[in-house]
């Protein structure tokens, strides 16, 4: 036996040893924030190993070197090949009813009104808000009623500006809410869904990365930051809970994903449903 000599597991295709992992997370946290257990090595292979063969080459430090170099075209699959984009409509859609009763009390007293997706992965989120809106709402299509979509990763951002799913996407979701604003395709698009022009009109995608600078002036009157952070350590929580805080005036609301809350992270908001906070 070889003291000190890390065994290269054979699961493997190319070789990937602690350096490598250790290496690839830190410029993860680096790139995304995002921190990456003990855990998540196999699971950090499995991501970047498909970046090895995709760009020809067969060892982990040639791809670490890429990364540390700046490449400007690896850099966004660096991102996307890391980030988890698991997403669905409607998902906990206490907050879909929530965001509707707020933006028609809004409509009473203000002008315009602006929300902020942030994490919006491949575009469920926003569009089930545009429709939630849209159906609830009468009139709120002429009203100046915008949403703020942002990703880090480009990818699946293009994806959701595209606005077309596959029909199973919509299982389980309200027809009466989703009806009069999807066209299902025909003919070899048959099986395929087309957001409506009026949804996708209310929608703004930007790629953003939330521990870089934020271009946006204007106040939130909602932001929807859910299953985002639980991938942050808790200083990077802080960090962009307190963001959040500053662009958002008192009364304003914001939404978490349901693993997560506020606690010992931002004194900023108070609870005031499942997952709902208030700015202070």
């Amino acid at each position: 036996m070889n003291v000190g000599v890390e065994v290269v597991d054979q699961r493997f295709e190319f070789p990937f040893q602690n350096e490598h992992f250790e290496k690839l997370r830190g410029l993860v946290f680096e790139h995304t924030g995002i921190t990456l257990g003990n855990e998540k090595k196999q699971l950090t292979y499995s991501r970047y190993s498909k970046r090895l063969r995709a760009l020809g080459i067969t060892d982990f430090n040639d791809y670490i070197d890429i990364i540390r170099s700046g490449d400007e075209s690896e850099i966004p699959m660096f991102v996307s090949a890391i980030t988890t984009n698991f997403t669905s409509f409607f998902r906990e859609n206490h907050h879909f009813e929530f965001l509707v009763e707020e933006v028609a009390r809004l409509l009473k007293t203000k002008q315009s009104i602006r929300i902020w997706s942030a994490g919006c992965s491949s575009g469920e989120e926003p569009y089930s808000m545009a429709m939630s809106l849209l159906h609830a709402i009468p009139g709120v299509e002429t009203a100046d009623v915008r949403i703020l979509a942002t990703d880090l990763d480009t990818e699946i951002l293009a994806k959701a500006a595209r606005g077309v799913y596959t029909d199973e996407r919509f299982d389980g979701a309200d027809k009466q809410i989703i009806s009069p604003w999807i066209k299902r395709g025909r003919g070899d698009n048959t099986g395929l869904v087309l957001m409506h022009p009026a949804v996708r009109k209310m929608i703004t995608y930007r790629q953003l990365n939330l521990l870089g600078p934020w271009p946006m002036k204007s106040p939130f009157d909602i932001i929807f930051c859910r299953n985002v952070v639980i991938y942050f350590s808790k200083d990077v929580q802080k960090t962009l809970f307190n963001r959040f805080s500053a662009n958002q005036q008192k009364g304003a609301k914001l939404m978490i994903g349901h693993s997560e809350n506020l606690a010992g992270v931002c004194d900023s908001y108070r609870l005031i449903g499942r997952t709902i906070y208030e700015k202070m």
